[in-house]
């Protein structure tokens, strides 16, 4: 049975064409906790043959002691960790590499300072229902983010903008298809995008 067809967000207009024919996109995959960035990422990268970051790898000990007792950050708190993660963008940026980034970028700012001057990034966000989040990241085992902050989560979320060069896909989507979408839209492969528009 099919399912519903893979598309991406008006937003995805505001990627400049040349990109496509210059040096790799980076990728920041992008959403609340619990929206599947690690596994999109991780085989996104695979697939591009791009380095894969791991965001949540590099917040410093008092970030995650803070999450684990179910408080919130707050800019002040992601201030480092955001320039830590920009700093890879900048380095791939400077080396001309592609690179695949885990992070949920939640407001404007924060995806600005990520971007930095690099005009080819990417954001790919991952979205879905409050209920279908908070399910998700109830039923994971091995990571240090509660239930309790899916609230907070999403009331830092700030949608991206249509000046935003940004994918969008709903989390009910298998991630495979939307790797595999989202692989031929970054890469200008369209043939394989329309192949994989529809779920079996």
């Amino acid at each position: 049975m099919n399912g519903p067809p893979i598309a991406p967000s008006p937003g995805m207009n505001a990627i400049p064409p040349e990109l496509s024919g210059g040096a790799p996109l980076i990728v920041v995959v992008m959403g609340v906790a619990g929206c599947g960035k690690s596994s999109v990422g991780q085989s996104l990268a695979a697939k591009l043959g791009d380095e894969f970051i791991e965001g949540d790898a590099h917040h410093p000990p008092a970030n995650i002691e803070k999450m684990s007792a179910g408080v919130p950050l707050t800019d002040a708190d992601r201030d480092g960790w955001l320039a830590t993660l920009a700093g890879f963008i900048a380095e791939a940026h400077r080396a001309e590499r592609g690179l695949v980034v885990a992070c949920s970028a939640l407001k404007r700012r924060y995806r600005d300072r990520l971007r930095g001057d690099c005009e080819r990034v990417v954001f790919l966000h991952l979205h879905g229902d409050k209920a279908l989040i908070a399910s998700r990241m109830g039923a994971r085992t091995a990571h240090f983010m509660p239930t309790a902050l899916v609230d907070s989560q999403f009331a830092d979320l700030e949608m991206p903008a249509a000046d935003e060069a940004v994918l969008s896909y709903e989390v009910t989507l298998p991630a495979e298809a939307i790797v595999a979408d989202a692989y031929a839209r970054l890469t200008g492969d369209r043939k394989t995008g329309e192949k994989s528009g529809r779920n079996a």
